[in-house]
């Protein structure tokens, strides 16, 4: 039997996972990356002596990534170091801090202390979204390639615990009263780039996830999640062309038959993995008219996430008394996120998320000094916003903001050197479409057999993995859909594989 030639475009988390998993099967795989490391948005970013995560910092469901690896016969943890966070992080609030711990007697304990009434919502909520988390994931690790899907007996299963017309604020009541303690069980809608007054109900399990399985940092930061892929990826007899941009898909019709790269060559494949960002996929490197249900006219009619402004510092200082993840809330959480959500703009009372990994890992930045993550949550470009313009005004305002809320009063003093990424470098030159750093928004019409199909599904020979296919974003989920597509081309071409069952018995312990 001849060898499967795999062509994929984009060294992101979604393209290593299809592509290490194929090579693994016996296919050839060909990786194309257009920058000189593995990653996408989840590659390094160096500035002189310090390094930052470009895009995620936080890891949850390390089960799902040890199964990645297990898929080619390796652990995890003999490629990278997993160090387990607790507490998991800090949320301030205008008038107090919350420090969220998986250490579940001690949670309810600093509930019962900070929001008086409250402790018993927590094992109620641990009950109730452990049922319905232990229904969904099974959802998530198959694909939607027809309606049919939605009669398989997994997903009749599940059915009844979308919460259907419920949003995740509407359904955290059932389980609180205080109006804080909610927002920090809602919170976690910023891995889907969504409101919590407007994302649906079923992603309550959020927060569960964490509180069951726990967050994670890795040693050198989560790009090394990337790089260690990647050198599986070449362990198997895999290739990644870096520094190798694809220009376009090549098809007949319908048919998917290989890519053309910027230099003009052209890549012959059996099938092509696109890991690239959808919406730039789609209007960038797909057939120009190749698309009817995903052209670009029907895309500017779909809903996409919010936006992220990023300020990456390396300081001279340690803050060691902030803790690795820190959340602080706006003044008016609600106003500033609809104001966000709804008119597209921005107020000057936001919120904003500080990464202060140097209190963990030591290897960031040199002896005294530490490396500085700020992530602010912001409209994507269809606000109109000109960054180019805001962007330095912008930033003196998050800087005041950081030295007003944090004991970081003399920020200012430390800093050694920075570098900013707004909406504008995000659609500019990491090819993010309208900036929408969290793909397509996750509301119920784009989710499942309504988002972009792993084995799309408007041209043949041609796969998706990413956030903006299902399951969605977020870096487990967008493992997950690589190792969907990588199934499906095995199945299209007999590769041997077992399909993914969900067991919480068979879960690997903390490594």
């Amino acid at each position: 039997m001849n060898k499967p030639r795999i062509a994929v475009v984009g060294a992101g988390p979604g393209g290593l996972t299809a592509g290490m998993i194929l090579a693994h099967r016996g296919a050839e795989v060909e990786i194309f990356e257009k920058e000189n490391q593995p990653g996408g948005r989840n590659r390094a970013l160096r500035l002189g002596q310090f390094k930052f995560d470009t895009g995620p910092t936080f890891l949850m469901m390390k089960y799902l990534l040890e199964e990645m690896f297990q898929e080619t016969g390796r652990r995890a943890s003999d490629y990278i170091e997993l160090i387990k966070l607790d507490p998991y992080y800090r949320l301030q609030f205008p008038d107090r801090k919350f420090f969220p711990t998986g250490d579940r007697d001690a949670m309810r304990e600093q509930i019962k202390a900070t929001f008086p009434g409250n402790e018993k919502g927590f094992e109620k909520f641990m009950l109730k979204e452990g049922k319905r988390f232990r229904k969904l994931i099974p959802c998530l690790q198959k694909p939607y390639s027809s309606l049919a899907a939605f009669m398989d007996p997994i997903f009749l299963k599940a059915a009844p615990h979308l919460s259907l017309g419920k949003t995740l604020y509407n359904n955290l009541g059932r389980y609180y009263d205080a109006e804080q303690l909610k927002l920090a069980f809602t919170f976690q809608s910023k891995y889907l780039g969504m409101s919590p007054w407007k994302c649906p109900g079923l992603f309550t399990m959020l927060a569960y996830m964490e509180y069951e399985y726990g967050i994670y940092h890795v040693t050198g930061g989560l790009n090394m999640i990337s790089e260690a892929m990647a050198e599986v990826v070449n362990e198997e007899g895999g290739t990644i062309h870096y520094g190798t941009e694809v220009q376009e898909v090549i098809s007949e019709g319908r048919d998917v038959r290989g890519v053309r790269l910027a230099s003009g060559e052209e890549v012959d494949a059996d099938e092509v993995i696109i890991n690239a960002d959808f919406g730039y996929a789609a209007t960038s490197l797909l057939p120009p008219g190749s698309l009817k249900k995903w052209s670009a006219e029907k895309l500017e009619k779909k809903q996409f996430s919010c936006g992220t402004f990023m300020l990456y510092m390396g300081l001279d200082k340690r803050y060691d008394s902030l803790q690795h993840h820190n959340i602080i809330f706006a003044d008016d959480y609600r106003h500033n996120v609809e104001t966000m959500f709804e008119q597209h703009n921005m107020t000057d009372d936001f919120s904003f998320y500080i990464q202060n990994p140097s209190v963990t890992d030591p290897t960031l930045a040199p002896a005294g000094k530490s490396a500085l993550y700020v992530l602010v949550p912001v409209p994507n470009n269809r606000s109109g916003i000109d960054w180019e313009r805001e962007g330095k005004p912008f930033r003196e305002k998050l800087v005041d903001k950081m030295t007003a809320k944090t004991e970081m009063t003399d920020l200012r003093e430390h800093i050694e050197v920075e570098k900013i990424i707004t909406p504008c470098e995000w659609e500019k030159d990491y090819n993010v479409y309208i900036a929408a750093e969290f793909n397509l928004a996750h509301n119920t019409g784009q989710m499942l057999y309504f988002r972009p199909h792993n084995r799309f599904e408007e041209l043949n020979h041609l796969y998706l993995t990413g956030g903006g296919t299902h399951p969605g974003s977020g870096l487990p989920t967008i493992y997950e859909s690589g190792r969907i597509s990588a199934n499906l081309i095995s199945g299209a071409h007999g590769l041997r594989y077992t399909k993914p069952s969900f067991d919480p018995e068979k879960i690997l312990p903390d490594t």
